[in-house]
């Protein structure tokens, strides 16, 4: 049987250095050529059975030293370092992260404590530049953004309104003149026009995608993962690209975005836009939610859609003729990550901020389902109407674990009598007292903060324990 060679030539150094020995005076001890240890450190030789008896005898070393250990634990790390869109160009590949793990794990492990420490310093000049933002004072602070951020950040600050997109998926709306079928019109007007036919395929056919085009057979393939909803819109999505496809290329142009990869991001959003324009067509779907007092759920069953598209086009709008009540939206998982935010006039990010632990967002993970409704207050006294629900994410099977998310619906409480869900609240709701960000917040005795504010100093105090552990002066 073969044995498995072992090859731990930085280990030796450092295990030599660390003895403050000479080549020369080890190998001796060990009783071999100096040149066969050089070797051997340059691991240009394996460690053989009877030099690692040696090297234990000898020196007191552990077999388990010679493993990697501080490599397999510093390696991840090092990987999530290398990353970053800043270095991610530098390595062609991972044998070199491998080495600098393998031969200088404590350097390793400082390029890990930098790496964290610049991160920190860049969130606190984010929060820093959004809370000058706030006070009125423009900050450039330059930083490095995925193609993704950069298409994220030009959605949530402007307002979620496109009318050029809006007016041509009115037009098609009305050629296909579906009645209470859209999904059939769509098959038939795909099928007619461009020979494309609709198909959804099992799991275990399209196990990595939603939906996928395929030009040679003309067959749009759909998961089986889709909810009925879902289907519909990945199939408006394909069907707007083909009907006025050079309508949303010449919006996504207006952006300027940096990147090949941002501007296919943004075509993609601009895709989602227009298909909801088309399954809830702007003039029906603003007089609907007028009448049904902004009911998320009567719209849903009114126009065969889920709970999150329905949400969604509460926010887009914003025709100047017949204006909505101008909704935000945020959605989150249930670890905080955010997913999207877009608003009729823009994410109220200096307003509003949605950093805030104590939003029902959060809350809504223990009541899968369930709405919760409340009113929340600033710091600032400005309130607002919150509107929060769990999505229920594509169908999964018995041993995966989907994605779960929540989606909150904001609005200023000026607007909550024309809402079914103010009318719930009462005429004098009492807000919940929340902030934009812990980070931005000054609030005292704050029960769920999270994180010290920059504007305050710690006030540490060995005599006094307050209610949290970033009590503040």
């Amino acid at each position: 049987m073969a044995e498995n060679k072992i090859f731990a030539g930085p280990r030796i150094r450092r295990i030599r250095n660390g003895l403050g020995l000479t080549q020369t005076a080890m190998a001796e001890a060990l009783g071999i050529s100096p040149s066969y240890l050089n070797l051997i450190e340059r691991n240009q030789r394996p460690l053989t059975v009877q030099l690692i008896l040696k090297l234990s005898r000898t020196y007191t070393v552990d077999f388990s030293d010679l493993q990697g250990g501080e490599k397999q634990s510093s390696l991840p790390e090092l990987r999530g370092v290398f990353s970053d869109p800043l270095l991610s160009g530098e390595l062609p590949g991972e044998q070199e992260l491998l080495e600098v793990a393998d031969a200088a794990p404590n350097a390793a492990a400082g390029i890990v404590k930098l790496y964290r420490a610049y991160r920190e310093q860049q969130a606190r000049l984010t929060d820093l530049s959004v809370l000058l933002a706030r006070e009125g004072r423009e900050t450039r602070l330059a930083g490095t953004r995925l193609p993704i951020d950069e298409v994220h950040e030009t959605f949530e600050t402007r307002p979620n309104h496109f009318p050029a997109i809006e007016t041509a998926a009115e037009h098609f709306h009305q050629a296909l003149a579906p009645g209470d079928d859209l999904m059939a019109a769509l098959k038939a007007w795909l099928r007619s026009e461009h020979d494309v036919s609709v198909r959804v395929l099992p799991v275990q056919t399209m196990p990595n995608w939603r939906r996928r085009f395929d030009r040679h057979s003309r067959r749009l393939f759909l998961s089986e993962r889709l909810a009925p909803a879902d289907r519909l819109r990945e199939t408006a999505m394909e069907a707007c690209l083909l009907a006025f496809g050079d309508v949303i290329a010449a919006e996504n142009e207006t952006f300027g975005f940096s990147s090949d990869e941002a501007r296919r991001l943004g075509r993609f959003e601009l895709l989602r836009y227009a298909a909801h324009a088309l399954m809830m067509p702007y003039a029906a779907f603003q007089s609907a939610a007028q009448r049904a007092a902004y009911d998320v759920d009567v719209l849903r069953g009114r126009f065969q859609v889920s709970f999150e598209q329905a949400a969604n086009r509460l926010t887009m709008l914003q025709r100047q003729a017949a204006p909505g009540l101008p909704f935000f939206l945020l959605e989150v998982d249930n670890a905080g990550n955010r997913f999207r935010r877009a608003g009729a006039r823009g994410f109220p990010v200096q307003r509003f901020g949605g950093d805030c632990p104590k939003l029902p967002i959060h809350a809504a993970f223990a009541q899968p389902g369930q709405i919760l409704v409340e009113a929340a207050q600033m710091p600032d006294g400005a309130e607002f109407l919150l509107v929060a629900r769990t999505l229920e994410g594509l169908q999964a099977g018995f041993e995966e674990r989907p994605r779960r998310t929540a989606i909150l619906l904001g609005c200023d409480i000026g607007f909550k009598d024309e809402t079914v869900y103010g009318r719930h609240l009462g005429a004098k709701p009492v807000p919940t007292a929340i902030g934009p960000a812990c980070r931005l917040c000054e609030r005292q005795g704050c029960l769920a903060r999270a994180e010290p504010p920059l504007t305050r100093p710690l006030g540490l105090d060995e005599m006094v324990t307050g209610l949290s552990a970033f009590d503040f002066q």
